[in-house]
């Protein structure tokens, strides 16, 4: 029998099939590269704005209940409350005197600086704004209470007067039927440029009055680089069509709500607050540089032109239990 011969691959077909292979393997890591790169803007994106959110939704409602005291609607019922300029009373005044009990100033702010007594975690961010909000506890306290150094507020319906304790024992002339106690609320939010993570790792912190009647410090998230803050105001004077409505949303420390300035106006009343938070990303990310230029709220930065992403997010809030006079 005649023997049959065998071909193999020529020089020139092995050639052809190891250029086609490698078009392929460029093409297929070509695509796994870009399918990875994909993910890690998309997964840096979705973590932006899972933390923004966070940071939203942990402000938003401590500043949609300030002005809530129980009760009562009316700042001026509540006794024993004092302005930072009056002499000190009940409760820590680590942060500034009266930090605790300035409840003519519910919501409160400073622009670009920080001025809190306290001091902040790490190495505190000059240039974002602060936001102090007092409150009372939604829920009320049933005797017997708990709680030696807890400030509580013992609050009435009507005109008559409300007051600020420290203790378990409520003040004289309550009757617990008709009065309610409620726990006394106050929060003072910062940024740092540090946080629990790292130094160097930016983030939203928050002085809070505790129940022990201390102030602590703590880290509300990681990765928010700045704070904003406006309030939304109603200039029109009392008894007025328009007396109400907000007319227009100025800084912090403008002259018409401090207090202490010549220009103060004393019938202008906080109805809504509106801030801004830029966040961070933890990691820089290969690749990626941020030539963005962020302009919101008073502030104009950037670019940073480095590797970390930013998001910039705003909201606001109205609050509910400010009750203008009118």
């Amino acid at each position: 029998m005649k023997a049959h011969k065998q071909y193999g691959m020529t020089l020139i077909e092995l050639m052809v099939a190891l250029a086609i292979g490698a078009f392929l393997m460029i093409g297929a890591i070509t695509v796994f590269m870009q399918s990875r790169t994909t993910f890690r803007v998309t997964e840096s994106l979705s973590r932006l704005q899972e933390n923004a959110r966070f940071a939203l939704q942990v402000l938003e409602p401590e500043i949609r209940m300030a002005h809530y005291w129980g009760l009562t609607p009316t700042t001026t019922n509540v006794g024993n409350r004092a302005r930072p300029t009056a002499a000190n009373g009940p409760g820590p005044d680590g942060c500034g005197n009266n930090w605790t009990i300035n409840l003519d100033q519910a919501v409160e702010g400073s622009n670009n600086n920080y001025p809190f007594a306290c001091a902040g975690f790490g190495t505190v961010e000059a240039n974002a704004d602060t936001l102090t909000v007092r409150r009372a506890s939604e829920d009320f306290e049933t005797p017997p209470l708990t709680g030696g150094a807890t400030m509580r507020i013992q609050s009435i319906r009507g005109t008559g007067d409300s007051q600020i304790f420290v203790g378990t024992a409520i003040p004289g002339g309550f009757n617990v039927l008709t009065s309610e106690t409620h726990r006394l609320i106050v929060n003072g939010f910062y940024v740092s440029r540090d946080s629990t993570l790292g130094v160097g790792i930016p983030s939203l912190r928050v002085h809070t009055l505790q129940t022990d009647g201390t102030l602590a410090d703590q880290e509300v998230i990681p990765g928010v680089e700045d704070l904003q803050v406006q309030f939304g105001v109603d200039t029109d004077a009392v008894n007025t069509d328009d007396r109400g409505s907000i007319d227009r949303y100025v800084n912090t420390n403008d002259a018409m709500i401090s207090p202490t300035n010549a220009g103060f106006n004393p019938t202008a009343e906080i109805l809504a607050v509106r801030i801004w938070v830029r966040v961070r990303a933890e990691r820089l990310e290969n690749g990626f540089t941020d030539t963005t230029n962020y302009v919101y709220a008073d502030q104009n930065v950037g670019p940073f032109n480095d590797g970390f992403r930013r998001l910039v997010v705003s909201k606001t809030i109205y609050l509910r239990n400010a009750r203008p006079a009118s």
